[in-house]
């Protein structure tokens, strides 16, 4: 019989392994005609602890402190998986969900409906694949916001959630206070 310890740095590198799945669900989910609007980011200890001080940062400035108590969460993961969405109209001409009557009328700074669904989408296979290792996760904003500040990401983005990710013996991300 052996015996397998189980150290931090093995748990971080699985980890590591799991995002990389996660992204790679992301970008296999369907995406309205076919178009890619998402980028991906994979961040880890040095760049969560920037995250973390520019979620305080957001939290203090906008007093919604709940990017202060996420901002203490996300410290304790080791990896955070970042999801965005350009905005990309996908020039459909019977659409208005935007608001506008087609995507020439709309304002370019304003998200494209498709792109948003897209992301939604996207967010939900990333997390399915984490909850299939039975990773702790939480689909953030907050984070998401912040990495927006941080230019995490490869493409302009305009919209991010985060997913950070932990293995411990219960789940991080809840019964927050």
């Amino acid at each position: 019989m052996s015996i397998v310890s189980i150290d931090a740095v093995a748990i971080e590198k699985e980890l590591v392994s799991v995002a990389y799945k996660m992204v790679i669900a992301a970008t296999t989910a369907p995406k309205a005609k076919g178009l890619n609007c998402l980028d991906y980011t994979i961040i880890t200890r040095e760049e969560i602890s920037l995250l973390s001080e520019e979620m305080k940062k957001i939290g203090q400035i906008s007093e919604q402190h709940f990017f202060i108590r996420d901002a203490e969460n996300i410290l304790k993961a080791p990896v955070v998986v970042l999801i965005g969405a350009k905005i990309q109209p996908i020039n459909l001409k019977e659409c208005r969900y935007c608001g506008y009557p087609d995507c020439g009328h709309k304002l370019s700074d304003s998200p494209c409906a498709h792109n948003i669904t897209d992301l939604g989408i996207a967010l939900g296979a990333a997390v399915s694949v984490a909850a299939n290792f039975h990773i702790d996760n939480r689909i953030m904003f907050s984070a998401g916001k912040a990495s927006l500040s941080l230019n995490l990401f490869a493409s302009k983005i305009a919209i991010a959630y985060a997913i950070p990710l932990s293995v411990s013996n219960k789940n991080i991300f809840f019964d927050r206070t």
